[in-house]
């Protein structure tokens, strides 16, 4: 009965981690260039002083589903999507090089490229500062950003920076706490001048709303089975202590 009360006990508290991961997905079905997270549950032999006779489920998170997002039309300069494989490289506060998918932009006053978060977008040569002030900022399908300067010509465009835009292997990347990408074994990636970008759009969500409801459902009917297991197996050791006591 041991055996049967500790693949139920260990089991319902996995379905509480994989639901955990659907709800973050359904929570960020709105959120620009997000990628859902994808759960996996399997069984695990327990190894201690003696041979490995019980199991346990774990439940984890392999892997990203990497997918492009639809693209929303948003006719925004500074709204900027990745088309096809790629991300952009933004600096986070602690001054570490990161990826994103979302490119909703934004100028500060003193000319420095955010994105949606506050992280610095970087350029080829480190963070993006524009000269200020500056008047039709525009990004052109490879990343490089034209504007035109303070007494300048209205007609005069010149290029102030150009975004660095990597494209490094899916299987070599990680989702970080904060919700960015970064690689696996450390370091940055490279610039990818083939990667290129749709301004005035943005990339939505990958999420599939219908999809994570349903395993949601699904993952709540297989704990409320995994809780019955749980009183199964206490009422058999109440009745086999019943047979002992007439013994």
């Amino acid at each position: 009965m041991d055996k049967m009360l500790y693949i139920a006990a260990s089991g319902a508290k996995q379905d509480f981690n994989a639901t955990a991961i659907r709800a973050n997905n359904l929570a960020n079905a709105q959120t620009n260039g997000f990628k859902a997270q994808l759960e996996q549950a399997r069984a695990m032999p327990v190894y201690g002083d003696g041979l490995p006779t019980r199991v346990f489920s774990m439940t984890e998170s392999p892997t990203n589903n990497y997918d492009s997002g639809p693209l929303i039309t948003t006719g925004r300069p500074l709204d900027v999507a990745v088309q096809g494989d790629g991300w952009f490289s933004v600096q986070t506060p602690q001054g570490e090089e990161a990826y994103t998918r979302s490119g909703s932009l934004t100028m500060t006053v003193d000319g420095a490229l955010q994105d949606s978060k506050g992280n610095l977008v970087l350029g080829e040569n480190g963070p993006l500062f524009l000269p200020v002030p500056v008047n039709n900022v525009t990004v052109g399908n490879d990343g490089r950003i034209s504007a035109r300067l303070q007494g300048a010509p209205e007609s005069q465009v010149d290029e102030v920076g150009r975004l660095k835009l990597v494209n490094p292997p899916i299987d070599t990347m990680k989702r970080r706490t904060d919700g960015l990408f970064d690689l696996k074994e450390g370091g940055v990636a490279p610039q990818d001048i083939r990667v290129g970008v749709a301004s005035g759009m943005l990339e939505g969500s990958n999420v599939n709303a219908v999809e994570e409801m349903v395993s949601m459902i699904s993952l709540q009917r297989h704990y409320e089975m995994q809780v019955k297991l749980m009183k199964k197996a206490d009422q058999m050791v109440t009745s086999s202590n019943t047979l002992l006591r007439i013994i």
